[in-house]
């Protein structure tokens, strides 16, 4: 089985030499490939794009002590699949149920946009970890570039399954793709992703995956 995670890749040029210029602009961050987070056994995946500069590039944990993971770290809480409302720092002891977080492209981008070469090259890990994690259900794509690579993935063409906020596709295997906008501060400030949609969309997530 190939490696669901790498802690010191540096397949992607860009990314490696521009994660080598914010170690030394950070010194006490983690700026290196941020790895999966949560149950060992998830029945719910949720795919992120990448890390955040000063959240999970700083933490070392997805979402973590960023605006981002505000309102998802709360929602999972208000569902019972987290053991906390923040997650604030990866020593905190927060712990899920039933749900693991991972992110499309695992080492920072600039701008937060990852090339398509980058998120190619990063999808090896996202498609050993759907076969590994067999008792995954139901995944939660937390955007365009999560719901694409989850589709490439799971052996499908990204032309299978249009994103659109709350819609619903079917994966090999049985398994549900639900899509949502991501939950960055951009989109809850402008309100295109409010805090009810994102919770209903989690919601019927989990339910999908037999945690509700």
């Amino acid at each position: 089985m190939k490696q669901t995670f790498c802690p010191d890749c540096a397949l992607c040029p860009r990314l490696a030499a521009f994660l080598a210029r914010t170690a030394r602009a950070h010194p006490d961050y983690h700026c290196k490939p941020v790895a999966p987070f949560g149950d060992a056994a998830p029945a719910l995946l949720i795919v992120g794009l990448a890390p955040g500069m000063h959240g999970a590039n700083r933490t070392g944990r997805p979402f973590t002590g960023d605006h981002a993971g505000i309102l998802l770290y709360e929602s999972l809480f208000e569902l019972g699949l987290a053991s906390a409302a923040t997650s604030v720092d990866r020593a905190d002891g927060l712990q899920l149920r039933g749900v693991r977080i991972t992110n499309a492209v695992k080492c920072l981008p600039p701008e937060n946009k990852p090339l398509p070469v980058e998120i190619k090259t990063c999808n090896q890990y996202l498609a050993a970890e759907l076969v590994k994690l067999r008792s995954v259900k139901a995944v939660l794509a937390l955007g365009t570039v999560a719901h694409d690579a989850t589709l490439v993935a799971s052996g499908l063409r990204k032309s299978v399954a249009r994103f659109g906020h709350a819609r619903e596709h079917e994966l090999p295997g049985g398994r549900h793709l639900v899509d949502s906008y991501h939950c960055s501060r951009y989109n809850t400030q402008t309100r295109r992703l409010t805090v009810e949609m994102f919770r209903a969309v989690l919601r019927r997530a989990a339910s999908l995956a037999g945690l509700s």
